[in-house]
């Protein structure tokens, strides 16, 4: 089985809401859909985008971030758990970080995944939201 037809057509619908949810919050990070087709994790189709920057500099006391890998392994993380990131009820297994900012919901067909890297959680979490939001409506 395959995703719809139409998904790359509506990531990239979705991806504009994130991007636009993420300039309001004034935050820069990387925005990722996915659909996971069916009740168990075989395989998914997603996309990303950059908005801004995918990377915090390292300084003095703080190695720096690759947003696009914290996005990714939420993503990961709810492919497992099928909850939202962070609410795992369990510690976080090797390449997990436990973060919250990912969002995940069962659509008609399959999971939809939604997550955001690059502000505070919360901020993470509206970001996700704005995006979701928009794939439940149509999956």
């Amino acid at each position: 089985q395959s995703a719809p037809t139409n998904f790359n057509e509506l990531a990239d619908t979705v991806l504009a809401a994130m991007t636009k949810r993420a300039e309001e919050l004034k935050i820069q990070g990387a925005a990722l859909v996915a659909y996971i087709e069916g009740d168990t994790t075989k395989s998914w189709s997603s996309k990303m985008v950059v908005v801004g920057s995918m990377k915090k500099n390292p300084t003095e006391k703080n190695k720096g971030s690759n947003l696009l890998a914290i996005a990714y392994a939420k993503a990961a993380e709810m492919a497992e758990t099928f909850k939202d990131s962070g609410k795992a009820g369990r510690p976080p297994m090797t390449g997990e970080l436990g973060w919250q900012g990912g969002l995940i919901k069962k659509g008609r067909t399959g999971y939809l995944i939604a997550a955001f890297s690059g502000g505070p959680s919360e901020s993470d979490l509206k970001v996700s939201q704005a995006g979701l939001d928009i794939l439940a409506e149509k999956l």
